[in-house]
């Protein structure tokens, strides 16, 4: 696969161009999101750093010269002042509800997490708003299989039968090949 970072960006001027579809990751700070980009184009492109919320920019990754994928600042543990977090709000805020060439979300969770009220307003979000989502349970490694079968029965249940749900482990590279289906196939179509 061919990936290469474009550009980090704060406000519609800066985004990139030409328009590719796009598809944005969010989720927790802690959640693995830089892990996931890295075993979803099996390359080391986004930077894993042991303090969670680093991320404070939108990132604009080019995949295959066809998709292009949106790390987005986690939410959570991500330290900054009020107005830093208010300015964060806002510029992912923008991009979802003013990017025309956004065709899905992946929510990244940590499997062990339960289901939080940050994900509930972004799947009550996601539907008010007709935005195509996906869940992506990360960390499974970190349970033992019936655990992991377990968990993902219960988020499972408790988020509704909306959106496609994936357990996988990046760390270990198990379970990308229909996230990859999703994100290339279907919403990788121009």
């Amino acid at each position: 696969m061919k990936v290469k970072f474009l550009k980090s960006a704060v406000k519609p001027s800066d985004y990139p161009y030409p328009y590719n579809p796009e598809v944005a990751l969010v989720g927790r700070s802690n959640a693995g999101k830089s892990s996931f980009i890295n075993a979803l184009t099996g390359q080391k492109i986004a930077k894993v750093s042991s303090t969670p919320g680093k991320t404070r920019l939108l990132n604009f990754f080019e995949l295959d010269e066809s998709v292009y994928l949106v790390d987005m600042p986690g939410y959570g543990f991500a330290k900054g002042n009020q107005n830093e977090v208010k300015s964060w709000k806002q510029m992912i805020e923008t991009y979802l509800n003013e990017r025309e060439t956004l065709k899905g979300v992946v929510l990244i969770m940590d499997i062990r997490r339960e289901w939080s009220d940050e994900e509930e307003m972004l799947k009550d979000w996601f539907a008010a708003n007709e935005v195509p989502w996906a869940v992506v349970l990360n960390k499974a490694d970190k349970l033992s299989r019936s655990q992991a079968a377990a968990q993902l029965k219960v988020i499972t249940a408790e988020m509704g039968a909306e959106p496609p749900v994936f357990s996988l482990s990046s760390s270990k590279n198990e379970g990308f090949e229909d996230v990859r289906n999703l994100v290339f196939k279907e919403w990788g179509r121009r």
